[in-house]
């Protein structure tokens, strides 16, 4: 076997990619379309027979909820009786998170086994590559997802790309479901400034005579999707606000919502905003569970896999309690409507005193979270990340300056542990904390309290 641990696999994927960035520091701030290329991954997948297995695949994209939508797809396919792939990004504490079946990630074992048998097409692929170009590590996980679907008999596939869609590794299965969740301004250096241009680059994953659902989303967006479909025949469905599922209230577990015939249910997941993604996830699993055998579509055995699906999803750091006295809730929110959704969430659950940690990278609206954090908060601390040096974020004295507009009082942590540290004293045991942060601040938090989530 070639690599002996997960940490030498990892850094094997990443290498080509660590190559360019030495290379051309800029490289991840160009626009995808300049310094991305699926051509690697289209060849490793064809030399390796990756793509033989008749399967169906769903891929999801959007700007925030595209996580959540996909394990809650995942997860109503299994309750429909389906052995299910499943692919995100990023993880939380383990590479192999990103890469599940049936809520389990990759063993170790099987990475590294798999990995070792597909490095000599990956070698060969990537010795080929001209100049600025690298092999995307994306493209290498899903190479890995694949080849371990197949072993395992898997039927159906919800992957989640990473970023844009058009240039995305992930988007190159033959996927015959694209599932949209709310796009809004994000990446500009890699997608573009405009919602046109960023709804151009997720329009990209729709294939030919394929079918298309979206959530609700801005008009110059949903003119983008529909272009993209009519010109590939693709059948393009937007859910109308009047059909998205309705928010009934917080239970111990989750939330109550009403959704069409399947009555008022619970979801086993905190944030309002995880209404709008189960109502796309339902509609998803549909789709594909009708090109599927199984369980009849219009049964009640079906409603009832449905309900029991939505009960039983489990996905980390999406408005999490982590502990009691203070309460302390942490969300993967990064854009001001995501931070806002957040406090609307715990509604009638917050104390003072109120402290808030925010680690919003620079490529998202952390004027914005910074905005609508400040206005609950009594004190205001900022950090950012020491995981993963990819995730940028302001410069302190930026950041600082920035927040500063808001609240009178904020400092800066130099990591997690210590803001959490500092938001303790500043709580009391009667207070209040919540965590704003990109994953992979949500990722350290859940390893400062010993969280794992191999199984999901």
């Amino acid at each position: 076997m070639r690599f002996e641990d997960e940490a030498a696999a990892i850094t094997y994927v990443f290498r080509s990619l660590a190559a360019a960035r030495a290379a051309d520091p800029t490289i991840e701030r160009q626009p995808d379309e300049i310094t991305r290329d699926v051509t690697p991954t289209r060849e490793l997948l064809r030399e390796a027979d990756l793509l033989a297995h008749p399967r169906e695949y769903a891929v999801i994209t959007g700007s925030k909820g595209k996580g959540s939508t996909t394990a809650i797809t995942a997860k109503l396919l299994r309750h429909l009786g389906h052995t299910v792939g499943m692919i995100s990004s990023p993880h939380m504490v383990s590479y192999r998170e990103r890469i599940r079946v049936n809520g389990r990630a990759i063993p170790e074992s099987e990475l590294l086994r798999i990995l070792s048998d597909l490095a000599p097409f990956i070698d060969r692929v990537e010795a080929a590559l001209p100049a600025k170009r690298y092999f995307s590590p994306q493209g290498i996980f899903l190479a890995v997802g694949l080849r371990w679907f197949d072993e395992m008999g898997v039927d159906v596939a919800v992957l989640e790309v990473g970023r844009g869609g058009r240039f995305d590794d992930i988007a190159v299965v033959p996927n015959k479901l694209s599932l949209f969740t709310p796009i809004m301004i994000e990446h500009p250096y890699q997608l573009g400034a405009t919602l046109e241009r960023i709804a151009w680059h997720k329009a990209g994953i729709i294939k030919s005579y394929s079918y298309v659902y979206s959530v609700p989303q801005a008009t110059e967006v949903l003119s983008v999707i529909q272009s993209e479909s009519d010109a590939l025949d693709a059948e393009f469905a937007w859910i109308a606000p009047t059909d998205m599922g309705e928010y009934l209230g917080r239970t111990d577990r989750g939330l109550m919502m009403r959704l069409g015939r399947y009555g008022d249910v619970e979801l086993s997941l905190t944030g309002k905003y995880q209404v709008e993604n189960a109502t796309l996830a339902v509609q998803g699993a549909g789709n594909l569970h009708g090109r599927l055998a199984g369980i009849a579509h219009g049964s009640p055995e079906y409603v009832d896999s449905i309900r029991a699906g939505l009960g039983d999803v489990t996905w980390a750091g999406r408005l999490q309690k982590l502990a009691a006295d203070p309460a302390i809730y942490i969300d993967g929110a990064t854009t001001m409507i995501a931070a806002q959704s957040f406090i609307e969430s715990l509604e009638g659950a917050l104390t003072q005193p109120l402290v808030s940690i925010i680690a919003t990278p620079e490529d998202r609206d952390y004027d914005g979270v910074y905005r609508t954090m400040s206005r609950v908060s009594d004190h205001v601390i900022l950090t950012d990340n020491t995981i993963n040096p990819k995730v940028r974020f302001p410069e302190r004295a930026a950041a600082l300056a920035t927040a500063q507009k808001y609240h009178a009082h904020v400092e800066y942590a130099d990591d997690l542990m210590h803001a959490i540290e500092r938001a303790r004293t500043l709580s009391g045991a009667a207070g209040t904390i919540l965590i704003a942060a990109a994953q992979p601040v949500v990722g350290e938090a859940l390893l400062l309290w010993g969280l794992t989530y191999e199984e999901i």
